[in-house]
């Protein structure tokens, strides 16, 4: 009997075990959680080692004068030594320098910086400078699974300078800790750098751009936002309104509603946006939902005029501000490169490279606990 026919006879015949779809599944689920544990635990030690490795080489170079070529004999003599080991070039060894000056204790790594991918501590390394900082974004990365392209990304667009703080009433119209969650989740300002709208654009061309950017807009947004609709209908009073954006938290357990805006904030927008809040209120939130927040997304804002807007507004509302990306004069529009003119260029530089024998390949992979999947060649 073929293998696919043996199969589908087996699967017959054990459908009709009591409990056997609820055994196979709690089985499966079990050996993905030690596969997770398990590439967790080798990171860990892979990130310990590299910092052992760097801490050594910190002292000997303070305490018996050791030289900086030093590491360019050590990186040929560990890669003569290990040489099925691809992460023991001379440019990784002046990383585990670097992340063992950076993290001078050994708790600190054991208990953030081991916990992410070696790949994310180089890019920390590289881009964050202050220590408090590259604290803040590994235990992000920790707590929402950022990939490498993920975490460059929200570092480029400082979100660490841009989280939690929007102008909002929130202390005083929601509940502790409600309220300090809320106000973590918006930030000023946002970044839209994904758009390309031109100079003169309405509020429904802006609308529409950002629902066909959806991904990337909620990777803006942040973790927890689920996309619900634009121009969502209520019907209050028997006159027809329309919400730009509704999103639902599922970590706030609430709606949220975007009022978008392409000039700057003014006092009225906070009524119309407190309308709204309490229509979602009385139409859609469940008696299980937490209070819905209003967010006003303008083009800019005087903090002062949205404190004073805000300030006896009983529905929890926050105004932020966002950026596009920036618009090239047409002038320079017409001497820069096309990017089938780049493209161009990046072949004949990589044919050139891969001449020379600068652009060897390894043939492992390595899959790290956050389900990146890299060429060991990355592993720098």
């Amino acid at each position: 009997m073929p293998r696919d026919d043996k199969s589908k006879a087996l699967q017959r015949a054990t459908s009709d075990i009591i409990g056997y779809e609820n055994f196979l599944t709690e089985l499966k689920t079990r050996i993905s959680s030690a596969q997770v544990r398990a590439a967790i635990a080798v990171n860990k030690e892979l990130v310990l080692l590299y910092w052992q490795i760097g801490r050594d080489i910190l002292n000997r170079q303070q305490q018996q004068g050791w030289g900086a070529k030093v590491i360019n004999r050590l990186a040929a003599d560990l890669q003569k030594a290990f040489p099925e080991m691809k992460g023991f070039s001379l440019r990784n060894l002046k990383y585990m320098r670097a992340f063992a000056e950076a993290y001078p204790d050994e708790q600190l790594v054991q208990q953030a910086a081991a916990l992410i991918p070696w790949f994310h501590n180089c890019v920390l390394l590289d881009k964050v400078k202050d220590s408090s900082e590259r604290e803040w974004y590994i235990q992000q990365t920790i707590q929402h699974g950022w990939s490498r392209n993920i975490l460059v990304h929200q570092i480029e667009s400082k979100l660490y300078h841009r989280q939690g703080k929007a102008t909002t009433n929130f202390n005083r119209t929601l509940p502790q800790p409600q309220s300090q969650l809320a106000q973590q989740l918006l930030k000023d300002p946002y970044t839209f750098d994904f758009l390309n709208l031109g100079k003169d654009f309405l509020e429904r061309d802006l609308e529409r751009a950002l629902i066909n950017h959806i991904r990337d807009f909620l990777l803006e947004l942040g973790v927890g936002f689920a996309f619900v609709g634009s121009q969502y209908h209520l019907e209050v009073g028997g006159e027809d309104f329309y919400i730009d954006l509704l999103f639902y938290h599922l970590r706030l357990r609430c709606y949220v509603v975007i009022d978008l805006k392409i000039e700057e904030f003014k006092p009225e927008y906070s009524g119309k946006m407190n309308f709204y809040v309490s229509a979602v209120d009385d139409l859609l939130r469940h008696p299980d939902d937490q209070p819905t927040i209003g967010m006003i997304l303008c083009k800019s804002k005087n903090k002062v005029i949205a404190e004073y807007s805000l300030r006896d507004m009983h529905k929890p509302i926050g105004v932020s501000v966002y950026q596009l990306k920036d618009i090239l004069p047409e002038a320079l529009q017409g001497n820069l490169p096309t990017i089938e003119q780049l493209e161009a260029e990046l072949e004949t530089i990589t044919k050139i490279e891969l001449g020379l024998g600068l652009g060897a390949k390894f043939e492992g992979k390595i899959i790290h606990p956050l389900g990146e999947t890299v060429d060991e060649q990355n592993q720098i």
